[in-house]
């Protein structure tokens, strides 16, 4: 009887640990700015089984809608260890689009990885250097993405101007997302 209590315990735990190890992270380049590392693995903690069905073809509105499920009863038990319900849930949404966009355009962000690399090369040499911060290597790099569309692109005169009248290039914005992908792993 205790031989098969404790091979049955074992058993579980091996369960529980293979769940656990299989779960998805939040990609570190989808976060909004202001998240926070610890709140970044708060919501991996709770909803990385959500993010592997995502990239076995859940749907968007279905994963946001488990994912948002369980951060409101999550914050209405109070078990958000302080985060609020709207930082967890942005960083929930961020992680579910861009696993669903991978998911949708595999060829999309293989294709470009190394476009997005060759663009913002000197970016990331000024970044690995020291000679900018990480929030200027950002926008250099968001300012060389429009640039390559357009290459007469000036930000400080664009920005300037009143929001209807700016001339921005229409990018996808996934771009941007390598773009971070490749300075946060430099």
């Amino acid at each position: 009887m205790k031989k098969s209590i404790i091979s049955i315990i074992s058993i579980v735990s091996v369960l529980i640990r293979s769940f656990s190890v299989s779960a998805a992270e939040v990609p570190r380049e989808s976060t909004p700015c202001n998240a926070t590392n610890e709140a970044i693995v708060f919501v991996e903690s709770y909803i990385g089984d959500i993010l592997t069905e995502v990239q076995n073809g859940l749907g968007y509105s279905d994963a946001r809608a488990k994912s948002n499920r369980i951060f409101f009863d999550a914050f209405i038990k109070g078990q958000t260890n302080g985060y609020s319900y709207g930082e967890l849930v942005d960083i929930a949404n961020c992680a579910i689009w861009q696993y669903r966009d991978m998911y949708l355009r595999p060829d999309f962000y293989t294709n470009n990885l190394e476009k997005v690399r060759v663009i913002i090369a000197p970016v990331i040499e000024d970044y690995k250097s020291g000679k900018i911060s990480y929030a200027e290597a950002e926008f250099n790099a968001r300012t060389r993405i429009y640039q390559s569309v357009k290459p007469d692109f000036n930000p400080d005169a664009e920005y300037m101007k009143d929001p209807l009248s700016r001339d921005i290039p229409s990018v996808d914005n996934s771009l941007f997302i390598l773009a971070r992908k490749l300075l946060l792993s430099s």
